[in-house]
């Protein structure tokens, strides 16, 4: 993880600073920061979102992997409906605890068989 830097800030100006042992070459320079609290949540929000990526394209590649047997093409189709559904259904809850069951496979993905026999 990203090591925390604890500093001092201005309530006026907003100016910031950290004690440090001077060296004596000591120069100001405009930087950008951004606070602990705001990071960690896009880091979070940035693993629910690659969670629902991966979700949602092992849905994709199931689909554009899977050849139905001749005169099974419905049962396939409406398998993989209720597979997307469920899936949009995990993903519409908060958090990545609401995505993985727990199997090994992200809402159940893999389960429904979707060919013909």
């Amino acid at each position: 993880m990203v090591e925390h830097v604890k500093a001092w800030q201005c309530i006026g100006c907003g100016k910031i600073e950290a004690p440090q042992t001077c060296v004596g070459i000591c120069q100001d320079r405009k930087v950008e920061f951004v606070y602990a609290v705001e990071y960690e949540e896009t880091l979070a929000a940035l693993k629910l979102e690659r969670t629902r990526e991966k979700v949602l394209e092992t849905l994709v590649r199931q689909l554009a992997s899977t050849t139905p047997t001749k005169g099974g093409w419905e049962r396939s189709y409406r398998a993989m409906q209720d597979q997307a559904r469920q899936i949009l259904a995990a993903l519409a809850k908060d958090g990545h605890d609401a995505v993985n069951t727990g199997d090994g496979n992200p809402s159940g993905a893999g389960e429904t068989p979707l060919a013909s026999t």
